[in-house]
């Protein structure tokens, strides 16, 4: 169930028999011909689809992370990484009061790795609350699929090529990517950043047939459930 569609009735109500809530996080970045929006997309669905059959409370999904690299491409947005962690440190401190005692957090971006350290310090000052911080896209089974589909998967490549994050008119072209260098890039400024990066993919195929794509999505959201039903220990 979104937040987004109920009422304080309907989640104090929830809270009367479950202490579960999810809280999705993201990204506004480049992703080449996809949308900027993709991670914060995929993160608020994937956790969606997981909660929903367990009747688990799911927030809006925080749309910006740390997004340093991107800041040469108009529209991307980045946090400084003291932002993010005190956002969600505000998120935990509200849920935390307010009565749930399991938080998932569903993560779509891998700059977003500093609220992780933030999660277990938090944990640490609040030893009633259990929060657990899930990658979706690279927790083990969903990447052993990926892996499986084809090994070169990375940034702005197939891996992130669904329905639900592709711009209507827009041509993904059909050949693959040469691996740029990763290294090098983290030690430039946004402006040669991008020149190295051009068109924003990392490496690999630019999209996958459906059919692929849809099975790793259900492993995906068979993973984020199986995170959410526990242990919570």
């Amino acid at each position: 169930m979104r937040i987004r569609q109920s009422n304080w009735h309907q989640i104090e109500a929830c809270l009367e028999r479950d202490d579960r809530v999810v809280v999705p996080i993201g990204s506004t970045e480049q992703h080449g011909g996809l949308s900027l929006m993709t991670d914060a997309i995929l993160a608020e669905r994937v956790a969606t689809e997981a909660a929903e059959p367990l009747g688990v409370p799911v927030l809006p999904v925080i749309p910006f992370g740390v997004s340093t690299y991107f800041l040469g491409y108009p529209g991307t947005i980045s946090l400084r990484v003291e932002t993010l962690v005190a956002v969600v440190r505000d998120v935990l401190d509200s849920l935390a009061y307010t009565g749930f005692r399991r938080v998932l957090i569903v993560n779509g971006h891998g700059g977003n790795a500093p609220a992780a350290g933030l999660a277990i310090e938090w944990m640490r000052e609040n030893p009633a609350v259990r929060v657990k911080f899930h990658n979706w896209w690279n927790a083990p089974a969903t990447w052993a699929h990926a892996q499986r589909i084809d090994p070169v998967a990375s940034h702005a490549s197939w891996l992130e090529n669904f329905p639900w994050t592709r711009l209507e008119g827009v041509v993904y072209p059909d050949g693959a990517k040469q691996p740029i260098d990763v290294d090098r890039l983290r030690l430039l400024d946004p402006r040669s950043a991008r020149a190295l990066l051009g068109d924003g993919n990392f490496a690999g195929r630019y999209h996958r047939p459906d059919e692929e794509m849809l099975a790793l999505w259900a492993t995906g959201v068979a993973e984020t459930r199986q995170a959410l039903e526990g242990p919570w220990s």
